[in-house]
């Protein structure tokens, strides 16, 4: 089962669940204007408000210790602490974060601090944003400051959040923001100044804080899975094959110190100063997955994606529900990167609501839990250094292009009041905390 310091954490991330955009001298990002332009949101859904977190964050913590967390992981609004995104800092911003880690320890619960999670500030987009050569020296500058007012008491950052999305998305196929769709050649300068941007900020936040640190990186966890025993070969080769929605292309330069894959190709090759700052050691493998592709083995010996069984169960985002990714995608990532695995996201949308008596009933996210944890248990037995699992989300959120449409949490949110219900997923997983995972191994044997 789990190690005793395991962390049971949930997550969030500023934009999603803050609101209070224009308050306190808080500037722009480029998510607040692509949601204000027509068309790029469901229903011109924004998170000007999302779920107040800013001015609720004391119930939101409070609910945190009810459910049980040890650990909870949300990320820094740029644009909130350097309203530019260079230059002059908004103390006011800054003090709301020392006020949110301040309140999380005096419950036990150890902050997880993500710096860059897709909300960029829009004075840097308009200067280039990650096209512009300075931008893995602006993340750095960014990275110095949260060192330096948190290092003291945050000992794990996250430099960089799912940049195949942020990127691949955001920049290539227009679906998030900015909404740009570039061609291969300014992608590539793209990719290549973020992995720097993520080498930057590792440096510096070893530099400036007051302890040691621990750094990871939380990339889109892209899972293949063997349909069978004779496939696991080939679920491997296709988990780590090219492509900018896949692995390899942002996780080799990092923790392998390679750069290969055609995106990589399109540039001159990095210096040997850019290797070294791209592939500094890093602490932890954080893996954001929700579902994993099935492969199988063709005819010629290669991988083939295949079909899941007619009728597999699926979220309301439609993905596939596939637990046997908690096993298989920590298995493959430490075998290749020999990094302990933490899982930075897991969970499921579903089609919540309030029941008459006042309750919420998603006995759909309970069973999701279960057997993806149950999974998660299977990979630790197994010999992989499984450090922690953060349950996405800890609130009904702000969904990026998808608004409110897509509900995540554990905890029900009423966005025209406000009003935070617990759902049964919660005591759920608050049984399966105090239980330190045993709970899992109960209700196996019981079926």
């Amino acid at each position: 089962m789990f190690k005793k310091n395991f962390y049971w954490g949930c997550a969030t991330a500023a934009y999603q669940i803050e609101g209070a955009v224009k308050e306190d001298g808080r500037g722009a990002s480029v998510w607040d204007v692509f949601s204000h332009t027509f068309g790029k949101t469901f229903n011109a859904h924004t998170g000007d408000v999302a779920c107040d977190h800013y001015h609720r964050f004391h119930e939101d913590v409070d609910i945190m210790g009810k459910i049980g967390v040890n650990a909870y992981r949300f990320s820094v609004s740029w644009s909130r602490v350097i309203p530019n995104g260079v230059g002059s800092v908004n103390e006011k911003g800054l003090d709301f974060y020392d006020a949110l880690i301040n309140e999380l320890l005096e419950r036990n619960i150890t902050p997880f601090m993500t710096l860059f999670h897709w909300d960029y500030p829009y004075e840097l987009y308009k200067k280039g944003g990650w096209m512009n050569p300075d931008s893995p020296k602006w993340m750095g500058e960014y990275a110095d400051l949260l060192a330096r007012r948190f290092g003291d008491r945050v000992k794990h950052f996250i430099t960089i959040n799912e940049p195949q999305c942020f990127i691949g998305a955001g920049h290539k196929n227009g679906d998030h923001a900015p909404g740009l769709r570039l061609s291969d050649d300014d992608i590539a300068h793209h990719v290549r100044n973020t992995l720097l941007a993520h080498g930057y900020a590792a440096a510096a936040l070893r530099a400036a804080a007051s302890r040691d640190v621990r750094i990871g990186l939380a990339p889109c966890g892209v899972v293949s899975m063997p349909k069978t025993s004779m496939d696991i070969e080939a679920a491997r080769e296709h988990m780590f094959r090219d492509g900018i929605f896949g692995n390899t292309l942002w996780c080799d330069p990092i923790f392998l110190g390679d750069f290969h894959g055609r995106l990589h190709e399109i540039l001159p090759p990095p210096t040997e100063e850019e290797i070294a700052l791209i592939s500094a050691p890093t602490d932890f493998f954080g893996m954001n997955t929700y579902s994993g592709t099935l492969v199988e083995t063709d005819e010629n010996g290669k991988p083939r994606e295949t079909f899941f069984p007619s009728g597999n169960a699926r979220t309301a985002m439609d993905w596939q529900i596939t637990p046997e990714c908690l096993y298989w995608g920590p298995r493959f990532f430490y075998e290749r990167y020999g990094k302990p695995v933490i899982i930075t996201e897991n969970g499921m949308s579903n089609c919540d609501t309030i029941s008459e008596d006042g309750l919420c009933h998603d006995s759909q996210r309970i069973d999701y839990l279960r057997r993806h944890l149950r999974a998660l248990a299977r990979a630790a037995s197994d010999g992989v250094p499984i450090e922690g699992y953060f349950q996405w989300s800890l609130l009904d959120n702000f969904e990026w292009a998808q608004g409110y449409n897509q509900r995540f949490g554990m905890v029900y949110v009423d966005y025209d009041t406000q009003k935070r219900t617990l759902k049964d997923s919660a005591y759920y997983y608050r049984d399966v905390i105090l239980s330190e995972g045993e709970e899992l191994r109960k209700q196996e044997v019981d079926s």
